[in-house]
């Protein structure tokens, strides 16, 4: 049996991997070397996967998240770091749950996938553009890559880094073989908001943000968040990006943990509680950065000399309101060239998740960030093509059984 994989990300390696030796492989790499999107994650030391269990892991991928629950129970993430210790790879699990190679390498992480898939054939430069069904099998066109085979797993990533080579091109080939493709937009990236260039890099641990469309709660998460040049990001807002469009407004706790309604219900009582002292002082106290403090004292109408005595009521609610519910208009995200991730891809539907094959293209397999599937920050997407690429390189072997 021949089968061709398109795309040499993670998720193709790791399907190479599983049929290496079981049958003849040819792995299509369009750009000249393979894993460059992986060489870059994690700032180069590669979050491979995350601690937590696959239950838990299954609302890391927002509504699509049940299509992931027999890939994740195929590979689950401590099966996966078993794969990469075995291949030389040590794991370093941080406080956090995010594990990484313990090197700080994520070279290491591509150069053990490379020899789990070695028996396989890498043919770099190699652009796959056409994908015809060929009586049971299938005839691929493009640069360097004319060959009939009997399957084909399409693994050929999203569209963020297009630097690395991520062009889409899967979307293309799914399209034209019927499948429908859900838009692909830019997932885990910063939210593009003017006015706050004077807080750029201010970051906070543990803030609380929801996404409100016309007034409309669509969304909540907590996490770190820095203010940038452009607007605001870091996990809370990467992790809410996929649920986030121009238009919404973006509402900020500050104080996260404390609950809103009850800090606003109690403010009253700790303003005045020393009438003599300025507002200014109140405020330092809070876990703000200064430039936050003056540009929420700015928004309050006050100065940090005032008087907490003289505060009125209105001013005090007001006061309360920025810091427990601070407004970010969205203006915009910021594009693929920043995302970490793309969200939209083939339809979900249309795929068999205990095969990872095509429901409308008998031999036609699906893995990574091709799928309509993005996760969280810290892991949560390269488990996801790690575990696909695998199962759609099991089921394909399972058809190969006599």
């Amino acid at each position: 049996m021949r089968v061709a994989v398109i795309g040499a990300g993670p998720a193709g390696l790791m399907a190479a991997a599983g049929l290496a030796g079981a049958a003849e492989t040819l792995i299509f790499e369009g750009g000249p070397r393979p894993g460059r999107k992986l060489l870059l994650s994690g700032s180069g030391r590669c979050n491979f996967t995350h601690a937590a269990g696959v239950d838990e892991f299954v609302p890391r991928y927002g509504d699509n998240g049940r299509f992931l629950r027999p890939a994740l129970h195929a590979l689950p993430p401590e099966a996966l770091v078993d794969f990469f210790r075995l291949r030389g790879v040590s794991p370093e699990i941080r406080e956090d749950g995010k594990i990484f190679p313990a090197s700080g390498r994520a070279r290491d992480i591509l150069e053990a996938l490379l020899a789990a898939a070695s028996g396989a054939r890498l043919l770099t430069g190699s652009r796959v553009t056409a994908i015809l069904r060929d009586g049971t099998g299938f005839r691929l066109h493009g640069k360097g890559a004319d060959f009939v085979v009997d399957r084909v797993v399409l693994a050929t990533g999203g569209l963020s880094f297009p630097r690395t080579g991520s062009a889409g091109d899967g979307y293309e080939l799914a399209r034209r073989l019927g499948h429908s493709i859900v838009s692909p937009r830019p997932a885990l990236c910063g939210v593009l908001s003017s006015g706050f260039a004077a807080l750029a890099g201010n970051a906070f641990p543990s803030v609380e943000a929801s996404v409100l469309r016309e007034g409309r709660l669509i969304r909540r998460g907590a996490g770190a968040l820095l203010f940038t040049h452009g607007g605001v990001s870091g996990p809370v807002i990467l992790d809410l990006s996929r649920h986030i469009l121009p238009g919404d407004l973006l509402s900020v706790n500050f104080l996260h943990p404390r609950n809103r309604e009850t800090f606003l219900a109690g403010l009253p009582a700790l303003v005045k509680e020393e009438g003599a002292g300025r507002i200014g002082t109140f405020l330092a106290n809070l876990p703000l950065s200064r430039g936050l403090t003056d540009l929420v004292l700015a928004a309050a109408g006050l100065t940090r000399d005032r008087r907490r005595a003289d505060l009125s009521a209105r001013e005090t609610r007001r006061l309360g309101e920025l810091l427990v519910r601070f407004p970010v208009p969205v203006e915009g995200m910021e594009g693929f060239d920043t995302a970490m991730a793309t969200a939209g891809g083939v339809r979900l539907d249309e795929v068999n998740p205990r095969t990872m094959e095509s429901r409308l293209v008998p031999g036609l397999h699906f893995a990574g960030e091709v799928l309509d599937i993005d996760g969280d920050t810290g892991g949560y997407n390269l488990q996801a093509a790690f575990a696909t690429g695998h199962l759609a390189a099991r089921s394909i072997l399972r058809r190969a059984e006599p």
